[in-house]
Parts: structure tokens; C-alpha cells; sequence
């Protein structure tokens, strides 16, 4: 086993845990696209000297188009959970987004031709029953804020179906920068839009949430704006050094160390716990997941043999 990449995957896992529960706090006070834009500016000024030892020319494409297609997906699903996870617990907002590997699992089916088998499809199942009883959606009380997080699940899929479509042709430095520079590009342009804060006043949290207007931080908060940059970055490179080091079929389990970390965020910082059905479907999610992985590495395994194997005569010997 690769102990490095796994630990610096689990570090990726950690910070991101931790940059979501500092965002679900500070959610009441700031306007999302405000922090947005410092976490990306702040993680910006970490990376680009870093990736640019790559050369410039590492940051050439020839398919802006579908540069900016992913951006706009990633932007969206970032967006989109942060504004749920302003009133939804931090576990159960983060279960949902992790719906997006059997949404993959779709996705990949239906736009990039890719034949699965029926234990594909039973992990379909399995995750979709997870998600549904995550949200809840026979109760009493319906909590609509779920929307947001599925939102960004489908976004994120989409995201990760045009990175499948693009990775072979463009440099890990180039997709990083894109991605960070989206952030700051769309953050930005929202801000201009609506960070005077005429379109806020709403009583949904979440709404509040997107469309307050930007304020100048209190030397205390400062700590905060800033750690989440630096987290973001750590997280890029974490992953970056992760994924080089080891391949995605092997590391993709370990991911789902974020679920237990979320669950521990939400209890101690804002004393929130699953109820036993929402727990078992946060369960049902992570399965449903690595059965997707399982059958992922099991099906390229098939295919490597059957690449492997010699063909014509001696085929038959």
C-alpha cells in the first residue's frame, strides 16, 4: 500500500472537513460569494507560483470551451452546498453531496457510452435509497434546503464527467489553476451583482446566505478567512500529490473518511447528530459508493485481460 498518498488523501479529507464547519459558521454573518472569493484568492496566491514551476506552458489548452463548462459546474456545486449547508446539519448536507458517484455512475452511461454491469446498477439502488433516507422526504416536515446539496451532488457529477473527458489532453497544472480562477472569476462577478446586499433580507437562511451583502471582517474573523484559503490550497496539493502517487481506483475508498470526520465537526462544534434513519442512510450513501468503486476496479481488471490476451492462432493453443 502507498501510505503517502493515503495519508496525504486523508489530509485532503481532513481539511476540506474542517473548511466546511468554519464555512457553516461563519455562514450567519458573511455573504457566501464574499468568502468564496477570499478562500479562492488566498488558496490562488499559495498555488500559482507552485504550479507555475511547471512552465508556462503547462497552463496552454486547446479547449477553453470545455474549460469553462467545468468551471461553471464546479462554481455551481460549490455554491449550491454552501447554501444548504447554511440550515441543514453539516453530516447529513455532506451525505447528499456524496450521492454523486452513483449520479456519476448515470452520467457516464448516458453521455460517454460506458457499459456497466448489474452490480453498477444495484450500487444505483442502494445509493439512491441512501440519499432518500438521508432527505427524509415522507416526513412530516419536509426539509426543501436538501435540494441545495442534490444540486450540487448532479453538479459535481458533471463536473467529474467532463474532467473524465478532458484529463487525457490537459495538464494537472492547468486544471488546478482553472478551477481556483473560476472561483475567484464567478465569486467576483456575483459580488459586483449583489454585494451591496440589495437583493438579501430573506428569511430562508440559506438565500440569506448567497445574497447578503459583503462586510468588512473583524480583526478576529481574519484568522478564519485566511485559514480556509490556506486550506483550500493544502487540499489541492494534497490531492494533486495523492492522485499522482497512487492510482484513482486505489485511493477512492478512503475518501469516504470525510462522512465520520463531518458527523464528528457537526457534533461537537454544532451539537448536531443524525437520527438513526438519516444515520443508516449516510451508511447506505458510502456503500452504495464503494460498490461503485469496487465494480470500477473489477471492470478494468476484466479489460486489462482481455487487452492482455493474445489473439489468432496462438489464442487457442
Amino acid at each position: 500500500m502507498n501510505l503517502k498518498a493515503v495519508l496525504n488523501l486523508l489530509l485532503a479529507m481532513f481539511c476540506i472537513s474542517v473548511m466546511d464547519a468554519v464555512i457553516k459558521m461563519l455562514s450567519g454573518g458573511y455573504a457566501l460569494h464574499q468568502l468564496v472569493f477570499i478562500r479562492a484568492s488566498v488558496s490562488m496566491i499559495i498555488l500559482l507560483p507552485i504550479l507555475l514551476r511547471h512552465g508556462i506552458m503547462a497552463l496552454n489548452t486547446q479547449r477553453p470551451g470545455a474549460h469553462l463548462l467545468r468551471g461553471l459546474l464546479l462554481v455551481t456545486a460549490n455554491m449550491t452546498f454552501y447554501t444548504g449547508l447554511a440550515s441543514l446539519p453539516l453530516a447529513q448536507a455532506s451525505a447528499v453531496v456524496f450521492f454523486a458517484p452513483v449520479i456519476i455512475t448515470v452520467f457516464s452511461w448516458y453521455f460517454l457510452g460506458e457499459q456497466f454491469g448489474p452490480f453498477r446498477w444495484l450500487a444505483v439502488l442502494v445509493g439512491l435509497t441512501g440519499m432518500i433516507l438521508v432527505v427524509q422526504p415522507f416526513s412530516v416536515q419536509i426539509e426543501l434546503a436538501y435540494l441545495w446539496p442534490l444540486a450540487a451532488a448532479f453538479c459535481y457529477a458533471g463536473f467529474t464527467t467532463v474532467t473524465r473527458h478532458i484529463g487525457h489532453t490537459e495538464s494537472a497544472a492547468l486544471l488546478a489553476v482553472s478551477a481556483q480562477g473560476a472561483f475567484v472569476l464567478a465569486s467576483g462577478l456575483i459580488g459586483l451583482a449583489a454585494g451591496h446586499g440589495q437583493f438579501a433580507g430573506h428569511a430562508d437562511p440559506g438565500i440569506e446566505f448567497l445574497l447578503r451583502a459583503w462586510r468588512w471582517p473583524p480583526a478576529g474573523d481574519v484568522v478564519y478567512l485566511a485559514g480556509i484559503g490556506v486550506l483550500s490550497a493544502i487540499t489541492a496539493l494534497s490531492l494533486s500529490y495523492a492522485y499522482r502517487s497512487a492510482p484513482a481506483s486505489f485511493l477512492a475508498p478512503f475518501e469516504y473518511a470525510i462522512l465520520p470526520l463531518v458527523l464528528l465537526w457537526g457534533y461537537l462544534v454544532f451539537s448536531e447528530f443524525p437520527d438513526m434513519l438519516a444515520l443508516f442512510g449516510i451508511v447506505l450513501i458510502a456503500v452504495g459508493g464503494l460498490v461503485v468503486w469496487l465494480d470500477g476496479k473489477h471492470q478494468a481488471q476484466r479489460q486489462s485481460v482481455k487487452q492482455a490476451a493474445p489473439t489468432g492462432y496462438n489464442s487457442r493453443k
